[in-house]
C-alpha cells in the first residue's frame, strides 16, 4: 500500500468510528430535552425517569464522542497537511465557530445540567437542557458547512493557487449545506429512535423474565415508562425516515447537478439513459464497462425523476461523463514531485463503483428497515399492549444497528463518490470555477508509509479499546434501568442535596 491509501484508510477508520457517536448524541440530546419538558409541564415521575435514564446513556456517548473527535483535528495536520494549507483560509471560520461558539455553549450548559438538578430551579435547569441540545445541532451545522464546501466550493476567490475566503455568509448558506443539514439531523433522529426501541424492548422482556423467576410482581410504573419510551422511539423512527426521504430527494437533485459522476456511480449507470430507470438490486460486477454483464432489477422512470423532477429527462452515464471531466480537468495529473507516484499519471475519474453503488443502497435500505421496525412497534404496542415472543427482544436490539448502518453508508458514499477529488470542482454559475483539489495532492509529503501505517495501527487499536469501554458502560447502565439513575425515595424532611451527584456518577 502507498502513502495515500494508508492515509485514506486512517481517515476512514477514525472518522467512521467517531460518527458512530455523533448521531446518537444529537438525536438523544433533543429527545432528552423533550422528555424533561414533559416532566416540567406535567410533574409526572415517569418522564423524570425517562429523562435521567436516557440522559445517562447520552452522557456516556457524548464523552466518547469528544475523545474520538479530537483525533480528527490532529489528523488534518498530521496526514493531510497539503489539504490543510489549501482549505485553511476557508475552514478556519466555520470550525472556529463550531469550537468557540457551539461547543463552548454545549459543554458549559451540559455541565450545568449534570450538576444542577438540585441547585437550579426547574425552569433554569430545563433551559440548560435545551441550550446544550440545540448547541449540538448548531455544532453539526458548522461542521457540515465546512464539509459541504468540499462538495461545492463557494464564497472564495483564487489567490496564487489557493482559495481565499471572501464571504463566510456564502459558505454558511451554501445550497449543499442547506440540503445536507436537515438530511443529517433526520438521520440522527433515526438513530436515536432505534436506540430507544431496542433498549426499552429489551428492558420490558428482561423485567418480565425477572418477575417470572422471582415470583415478585412487575413494577407497573417502570413497565409503562419503558412502553412509553419504546413508542416514542417508534414515532421518531417513522417521522425521521419521512424527513430523510424528502430531504434526500432535494439533496439528490443537487448532486446530479453539482457532482454528476457521483450520482452516475451511485446507479452504476454505464451509459446515458432517457428516461432513466432506478436500480434496486444488481447481480454481477458493477465495475464492468459493459452494462450487459450486470443483471439489475430496476424501476422505470424513477431515476429521471430523482435527477430532474420529471420522468423523461436524460441522465448522464459514467462512460459519457469521463470525457467531459478529461476535457475540463485534464487526462493526467500534473508532473509535480509532491504527487509522488501519481505525478504525470493518468487520472481515473470513476469512483469505486461497488462502494458507491452498494453504499447508496445500504443507506436507503437500512434506513427503510429502521422505519419499518418503527411501524411494527407502533402496531404491536397499540392500546397499551406489550409485544410477546422470544425473538422480540433480540430483534429489537439488532434493530438498533439498522439506522447506524444507514448513516455510515450514506457518509461513505458521499465522501468516496467525489473521488479523485477531495475538494470537488463545481464551476459557475452555482460554484466558483477552478476551485478543486485532487486527493493525491492533499496527503502530507513529509510522512513515510511506515510512519503512517504505524499511526493507523495505533489509532485502530486505541479505538478498539474505546469501543470496549463504550459498550461496557452502555450495557452496565442500561442493565441498571431506572433504579440506577433515580435517587431513593426520601423521607419527609430529608435533604436531597446528593441527587445531582447520584445522577452525574
Amino acid at each position: 500500500m502507498d502513502l495515500l491509501d494508508i492515509a485514506r484508510w486512517q481517515f476512514g477508520i477514525t472518522t467512521v468510528y467517531h460518527f458512530l457517536m455523533v448521531p446518537l448524541t444529537i438525536g438523544l440530546a433533543i429527545l432528552v430535552a423533550g422528555m424533561q419538558t414533559a416532566w416540567y409541564r406535567t410533574g409526572n415521575r415517569r418522564y423524570l425517569k425517562m429523562t435521567k435514564f436516557w440522559g445517562k446513556l447520552m452522557l456516556i456517548n457524548f464523552a466518547m464522542g469528544v475523545v474520538t473527535g479530537i483525533v480528527q483535528e490532529f489528523q488534518f495536520g498530521m496526514a493531510w497537511s497539503a489539504y490543510s494549507r489549501f482549505v485553511g483560509d476557508v475552514f478556519g471560520a466555520p470550525l472556529a465557530m463550531e469550537g468557540l461558539l457551539a461547543f463552548f455553549v454545549e459543554s458549559t450548559f451540559l455541565g450545568l445540567w449534570i450538576f444542577g438538578w438540585d441547585r437550579l430551579s426547574k425552569g433554569v435547569h430545563l433551559a440548560c437542557a435545551w441550550a446544550f441540545s440545540l448547541a449540538t445541532v448548531l455544532s453539526a451545522y458548522f461542521i457540515l458547512a465546512a464539509n459541504s464546501w468540499m462538495q461545492h466550493p463557494v464564497g472564495v476567490r483564487m489567490v496564487e493557487g489557493k482559495p481565499e475566503l471572501i464571504s463566510i455568509w456564502a459558505v454558511l448558506t451554501n445550497s449543499t449545506v442547506l440540503a445536507a443539514f436537515p438530511h443529517t439531523i433526520f438521520g440522527c433522529f433515526a438513530v436515536a429512535g432505534g436506540f430507544l426501541i431496542g433498549i426499552a424492548a429489551w428492558q420490558i422482556v428482561r423485567q418480565r423474565k425477572q418477575a417470572d423467576k422471582t415470583g415478585e410482581p412487575v413494577d407497573e410504573e417502570d413497565r409503562r415508562t419503558w412502553h412509553g419510551s419504546m413508542r416514542l422511539g417508534a414515532w421518531v423512527a417513522v417521522v425521521a425516515f419521512t424527513g430523510l426521504a424528502i430531504s434526500g430527494d432535494v439533496q439528490g437533485k443537487l448532486m446530479f447537478d453539482q457532482q454528476p459522476m457521483k450520482m452516475a456511480s451511485a446507479e452504476a449507470l454505464c451509459h446515458s439513459e432517457a428516461p432513466a430507470s432506478f436500480s434496486i438490486f444488481a447481480i454481477g460486477d458493477v465495475r464492468s464497462p459493459n452494462c450487459e454483464d450486470v443483471k439489475s432489477l430496476t424501476v422505470p422512470y424513477i431515476l429521471s425523476y430523482l435527477a430532474e423532477g420529471d420522468f423523461t429527462s436524460e441522465v448522464d452515464g459514467v462512460n459519457e461523463l469521463i470525457p467531459r471531466y478529461q476535457a475540463e480537468y485534464g487526462t493526467h495529473y500534473p508532473n509535480d514531485p509532491r504527487l509522488g507516484q501519481f505525478a504525470g499519471q493518468p487520472i481515473d475519474y470513476q469512483p469505486l463503483l461497488p462502494v458507491t453503488y452498494w453504499g447508496f443502497r445500504f443507506m436507503i435500505g437500512f434506513g427503510g428497515l429502521a422505519a419499518l421496525g418503527g411501524l411494527v412497534v407502533l402496531w404491536l404496542t397499540r392500546k397499551q399492549r406489550f409485544p410477546q415472543g422470544k425473538l422480540w427482544a433480540p430483534l429489537a436490539l439488532l434493530g438498533i444497528g439498522a439506522p447506524f448502518v444507514g448513516n455510515i453508508s450514506g457518509w461513505v458514499f458521499t465522501e468516496m463518490g467525489r473521488q479523485p477529488f477531495v475538494v470537488a470542482p463545481n464551476p459557475n454559475p452555482s460554484g466558483v470555477d477552478g476551485v478543486f483539489m485532487y486527493t493525491a495532492s492533499a496527503v502530507s509529503s513529509g510522512v513515510t508509509p511506515g510512519e503512517m501505517l504505524t499511526s493507523v495501527i495505533s489509532l485502530t487499536a486505541l479505538y478498539g479499546v474505546l469501543l470496549v469501554v463504550e459498550v461496557f458502560l452502555m450495557i452496565r447502565f442500561a442493565r441498571g434501568g431506572f433504579a440506577a439513575v433515580m435517587p431513593p425515595e426520601k423521607e419527609p424532611g430529608e435533604s436531597d442535596s446528593d441527587e445531582a451527584l447520584s445522577f452525574a456518577y
